[in-house]
């Protein structure tokens, strides 16, 4: 969990390690790789195989249905037709959403939505993923669900979970906790229990 007031650097923060921005100074290593010399192409792919993203505003392609987000990262990677369909059936199922299948976003609740981005973030099977202030969009009931849901995915998917958040309740769920402040680290605390 990455916390801090506003504008301490959380997101840009994720945004360096998910490899969304390149650092200005120094180096950054993801996942043990150092991402500072790749190309374009390069951190492309990488981002591509090996990091999940959730965004705070969904970010789902309204044009596409339940299903197919959750497909389409399967499709940049040029899965084939029949893998692709087990994953995607599988991850709609994992985060309850089989009957909302062929539903358009904009036919879907904020929670709805959300479970359809942590299903398109893990259908990938990523290293870990970036989640963005998850639950700022949410009432607290259906943060406190999606907050279960995704503690739910990290321990059937072993999937690291790296957030940036406000949320009191999404904080008190974290097993380390890094605060930052004005972009430096002030505080790291570990939770092994």
């Amino acid at each position: 969990m990455i916390v801090g007031p506003s504008g301490s650097g959380k997101t840009t923060l994720l945004n360096l390690i998910g490899c969304i921005d390149k650092p200005t100074q120094g180096s950054i290593f993801v996942a043990a790789q150092d991402v500072g010399p790749l190309n374009d192409n390069a951190i492309s792919d990488f981002r591509a195989q090996r990091v999940g993203f959730i965004f705070q505003n969904f970010s789902l392609i309204p044009v596409l249905s339940a299903w197919e987000n959750i497909e389409y990262p399967l499709m940049l990677l040029g899965i084939p037709a029949t893998e692709r369909r087990e994953r995607s059936t599988r991850m709609l199922e994992a985060v309850g959403l089989s009957n909302q299948r062929n539903r358009r976003p904009n036919e879907l609740s904020g929670g709805q939505k959300q479970r359809v981005a942590i299903a398109r973030a893990l259908v990938k099977g990523p290293d870990f993923v970036l989640a963005d202030e998850p639950t700022a969009n949410l009432d607290s009931q259906t943060g406190a669900s999606i907050v279960d849901l995704m503690r739910r995915m990290q321990e059937e998917y072993s999937t690291t979970f790296v957030f940036s958040t406000h949320d009191p309740h999404l904080m008190s769920h974290a097993d380390e906790t890094f605060t930052i402040r004005d972009g430096q680290l002030v505080d790291h605390v570990f939770d092994d229990g």
